[in-house]
């Protein structure tokens, strides 16, 4: 009894999770493996810190628009398939800062109460402000 609940429950545990993120987490278990085998001071002879740094994007990088298109060609002739990127005028801002892509398209479809918000609080915040300068104007 205990048993076949125990298989019933990890059978509904694996149903509730998406087969992407499990592979994710299993990727995740496997690299957390992989660096814990590693000595706990990187040298600078170490070849997988000195990729992954290479890898990053820093903003300001001269050099980062070379390397996102090497990154690209590299991909194309892997045959990863890239998602495509929206092409069009800048939109507007939004609360979680997600660019337009192929899931969105940059138009805001809202009522309109979460920028009427934002507007509100920050008019309230420059009242706020104006007000506690005026008050310490004479000191």
């Amino acid at each position: 009894m205990a048993g076949e609940k125990a298989e019933k429950d990890l059978k509904y545990a694996q149903w509730g999770k998406g087969v992407a993120q499990g592979q994710m987490h299993q990727q995740n278990v496997e690299d957390a493996l992989r660096e814990s085998q590693k000595p706990l001071a990187r040298s600078c002879d170490d070849q997988d810190l000195d990729r992954m740094l290479r890898e990053q994007e820093r903003e300001g990088d001269p050099m980062l628009a070379m390397m996102r298109r090497k990154k690209d060609r590299d991909n194309k002739l892997r045959g990863v398939k890239e998602k495509p990127r929206y092409k069009g005028p800048a939109p507007p801002p939004n609360r979680f800062n997600i660019p337009p892509g192929y899931r969105w398209d940059g138009v805001d479809r809202s009522n309109g109460f979460e920028q009427k918000r934002y507007t509100r609080m920050a008019d309230k915040k420059a009242v706020q402000e104006m007000a506690y300068k005026w008050s310490v104007e004479d000191m």
